[in-house]
């Protein structure tokens, strides 16, 4: 499931912490959220970036479409 479909599933306090921290690491009950909604964090999946030393963080590619949603833009399905 990509981040497109997830998104909406998300509680809003989760999805304003996401743009608002927007490429850091992701908080532990957020990520709890997109868990229950999108699966396993795992590899492969467009926006799974990986665990750091700060902990796990959304990839490249998520963290562009959470900015473009803020932006209000309309990212397309797969990113």
């Amino acid at each position: 499931m990509d981040i497109a479909e997830w998104w909406p599933l998300l509680d809003p306090a989760a999805r304003d912490w996401l743009i608002e921290n927007n490429g850091d690491a992701v908080r532990a009950d957020v990520l709890v959220q997109i868990t229950a909604v999108a699966g396993p964090a795992e590899d492969g999946a467009s926006w799974v970036g990986g665990d750091g030393p700060d902990g796990f963080t959304l990839s490249d590619e998520a963290v562009d479409w959470v900015e473009a949603s803020a932006n209000g833009e309309f990212p397309q399905a797969g990113g």
